[in-house]
């Protein structure tokens, strides 16, 4: 305790400020491009008017298998209303997660994101799945971890 009291104040300020940011919350109106691996572009922005569903999920990931039927049922039910990007996150060859996707359709589109170096304006996930709702607006709506279902959907989109 001494050790650190006797630590120079911009050195120990200089430390909080790097892990504060290492650290950052999500942007309140995160943006995102991406290159699906169909090879189209992902922005988030072009998005503006709909609610956007952000679903980090892997190919080995038992909980995000299990509700990426459900998110593409619900995303395909709400079209007018409702688009999503599904966000790989998984150090793996894109072959895999596409013979995944072959075997397992979903009617929205994926790219693989590097574990090394994520997207900047949302948090890097700290369990899968992990799944952001942007409202219409732009901003974070909602943010989940763990699986989620329509139901968690509807409360937040309130599509009926």
């Amino acid at each position: 305790m001494k050790r650190l009291l006797s630590t120079p104040l911009p050195l120990v300020l200089s430390f909080a400020m790097f892990w504060g940011a290492a650290l950052a919350a999500t942007a309140a109106k995160p943006t995102l491009n991406v290159t699906t691996l169909d090879g189209k572009a992902f922005d988030l922005s072009k998005q503006s008017g709909k609610w956007v569903i952000v679903n980090y999920w892997a190919t080995w990931c038992s909980p995000c298998l299990k509700e990426l039927p459900d998110i593409s049922a619900y995303v395909a039910g709400h079209q007018d209303k409702v688009a999503a990007i599904g966000l790989a996150f998984e150090d793996s060859d894109k072959a895999d997660i596409e013979k995944y996707l072959k075997a397992h359709p979903i009617s929205y589109p994926v790219a693989q994101v590097d574990v090394m170096d994520p997207p900047k304006d949302f948090d890097t996930p700290k369990g899968l799945p992990n799944t952001y709702v942007i409202a219409p607006d732009g901003h974070v709506a909602k943010a989940f971890t763990g699986p989620i279902t329509a139901q968690d959907l509807d409360a937040v989109i309130g599509a009926k």
